[in-house]
Order: structure tokens, then C-alpha cells, then sequence
């Protein structure tokens, strides 16, 4: 009987209190709390970095079509054009991305219109918020 009144008291000794638990959780959270708006923070600020350094890489392979074209894609055409010759298009010579054509960081097309309002083209994406306009992380970002 000895032997098993020590084991109980040596297993009581070795646990947590339930104060103990909570005082840990209460620690846990205080800081993922603090840590985790800085975190999302950092992402929302690369994924605007990423979506322009897409329309970058987007607004080379357009330079590219045009080179070969002698223009660049119609609206109607779009960004498809980089990666499959338009109809009747015989000086095509893509395609023109390695890769494939990408969605922005939010997992959207990016928009193209030929000729832009901005510019001779607009190639843009709306932004996290996917509507015009916006500001922050659902501003509106193109090559303007």
C-alpha cells in the first residue's frame, strides 16, 4: 500500500494547476494578439508588392507581342494573346509568358484594356477588395 500512496503523491506533484493552464493560455493569447495583426500586416503588403511585379512582368510580355504584332492585343483578344496566337494573327511568335498567364495575389484575373484610359494600354487588378476603386490593400493597382 506504501509503494502506491507515493506513486499518487509523485504523479500529483508533476501535473499542472488549472490556474497554471489558464495563466499560460492567458500569455498565449495576449501575444498572438499582438503578433498576428503585425503578421497579416506584412502579408497584405507583399501581395500588393507581388501583383506589381506581375503587371511588370505582364506589361514586358505585352512590350514582346508587340514587337512581333506591330500592336498590341485588342480588349477582345486580352492577355489570352500572350499565350495562344489570335485568330488571323500570322507574325505571332509566343507565347510570350513561361509560365502561363497568372491571377493577382487574390486570385482574380488581372484586367487589360486596349487602348486604356491611362495610357495606350491599362493593365491593372482591383485590388484585395475586387471592386474599382479602394484604398490600402483594396486600392486599385496598374501599370499607371
Amino acid at each position: 500500500m506504501r509503494k502506491h500512496s507515493e506513486r499518487s503523491n509523485q504523479v500529483k506533484q508533476r501535473g499542472f494547476t488549472l490556474l497554471e493552464l489558464l495563466v499560460v493560455m492567458v500569455i498565449i493569447g495576449l501575444l498572438a494578439g499582438y503578433v498576428a495583426p503585425k503578421f497579416f500586416a506584412h502579408i497584405g503588403k507583399a501581395e500588393v508588392k507581388t501583383t506589381r511585379a506581375q503587371i511588370d512582368s505582364l506589361e514586358k510580355a505585352l512590350d514582346a507581342y508587340r514587337l512581333d504584332v506591330g500592336s498590341y492585343p485588342s480588349t477582345e483578344a486580352g492577355l489570352a494573346a500572350l499565350m495562344q496566337r489570335p485568330s488571323g494573327e500570322t507574325r505571332w511568335s509566343g507565347p510570350y509568358l513561361k509560365k502561363g498567364l497568372p491571377n493577382d495575389p487574390w486570385g482574380r484575373p488581372y484586367q487589360y484594356k486596349q487602348p486604356g484610359e491611362h495610357g495606350e494600354l491599362d493593365l491593372f487588378s482591383f485590388g484585395k477588395d475586387g471592386q474599382p476603386g479602394g484604398t490600402g490593400e483594396a486600392e486599385d493597382l496598374g501599370n499607371w
